[in-house]
């Protein structure tokens, strides 16, 4: 079950009133915001197009290539 929520001080407050068991193990994970998405899609767009001597066929058999699947 995932839940959301925001930090409030020292404290993570949920978005939704849930009840969990005192002891249960939880995971705290940061969700990115806008600026740093997009910083990862400029990011990205420098690196596309800049591979070279890729068979004609790379995309569609990228798994053949790349762990020797057979071709689909």
């Amino acid at each position: 079950m995932t839940y959301r929520g925001r930090v409030k001080g020292d404290v993570i407050v949920l978005d939704e009133s849930v009840k969990l068991p005192d002891g249960a193990k939880v995971r705290v994970e940061i969700e990115p915001t806008p600026e740093e998405i997009q910083s990862l899609r400029e990011g990205f767009r420098k690196l596309s197009g800049i591979a070279s001597g890729l068979p004609s066929d790379m995309a569609e058999q990228h798994d053949h290539y790349l762990h020797g699947t057979p071709r689909k």
